[in-house]
């Protein structure tokens, strides 16, 4: 059974760790009860174990599809979190030192490798649905198709970019005041370069932002689709995906807008699981400001 930490005096050193298909996510409470957040972008379980351990946790919370592994390696006492319920805790507990408002029911997305929709509605969570279209065909579309080589790069390339260049817009097909459209609607994603009149190459930059605006798009006609149907009006966007990731962060705010919804995006968005496993495991994250090493 794992071991409490004892929060009436010094509370003991303790981690939550998220791990993902290609991060690990880890929320580090010191012994002077802040929490501090790694990433440990490897996908070596036996180096994560290794992090882990050099941090001579008294406990740890783990949680996603690598949790189950960590904890065989582990020499200390470990605590097992379901993931969505990590995920609920640790938006919470976001949610509330955002000073955002976290009251009602409101829809949960996770935007991994892949992107997960949770329904939080009194003190419960559950998994409504999701789509295959996340950082992982971020990283394989951008690997693909620009020089980029990986995430950073790509989300560096994109804020740089123009998906207009690449993008078949609704002006392009019809004149202006023919439908009841914005003419700068997206009508097809990279369709340009289909187009007999396209000439040459389009620049990594027009590329890469093309790529968020088809995964923010999609992930955010789903999700706000999925909202609607659970009848609720907010959507509280989290997960590595948005890291540094303003082109996507702005396309899927304006797909909440014309939606009529509200956007929420977690500070420190990949940390959310990992902050949700810590806090299950140690009963409570003491209430103190949350610090990036």
């Amino acid at each position: 059974m794992i071991q409490k930490a004892d929060l009436s005096h010094k509370p003991s050193p303790a981690v939550g760790a998220d791990i993902g298909a290609s991060l690990a996510k880890l929320a580090v409470r010191g012994s002077d009860g802040r929490v501090r957040f790694r990433l440990v972008p490897t996908p070596a379980i036996e180096q994560i174990a290794q992090e882990v351990e050099s941090l001579a946790p008294a406990f740890v919370g783990v949680t996603g599809g690598g949790g189950s592994a960590l904890s065989k390696l582990l020499s200390c006492d470990t605590a097992r979190a379901d993931e969505f319920a990590a995920w609920r805790r640790g938006a919470l507990e976001m949610l509330r030192r955002q000073r955002a408002d976290a009251s009602g029911a409101f829809l949960l997305v996770s935007l991994g490798t892949g992107t997960s929709a949770m329904l939080i509605e009194d003190g419960n969570v559950t998994r409504v649905g999701g789509t295959a279209l996340d950082g992982g065909t971020i990283v394989g579309l951008g690997v693909a198709l620009t020089d980029a080589v990986c995430f950073e790069q790509i989300t560096q390339l994109a804020r740089a970019g123009d998906r207009r260049n690449v993008d078949l817009l609704v002006s392009d097909i019809y004149p202006a005041g023919e439908l009841p459209l914005p003419c700068d609607l997206n009508a097809a994603s990279f369709a340009k370069l289909g187009r007999a009149d396209h000439e040459g190459r389009p620049n990594d930059s027009d590329l890469a932002h093309a790529i968020m605006g088809m995964v923010g798009e999609n992930v955010g006609l789903i999700c706000g689709a999925l909202a609607a149907s659970n009848g609720v009006e907010k959507i509280v966007y989290g997960g590595s995906t948005l890291r540094n990731n303003e082109a996507l962060v702005e396309i899927l705010a304006v797909m909440a807008a014309v939606r009529g919804q509200s956007a929420i995006f977690l500070e420190n968005p990949e940390f959310a699981g990992a902050l949700g496993a810590l806090s299950l495991a140690s009963g409570r994250v003491e209430p103190q400001p949350l610090e990036i090493e």
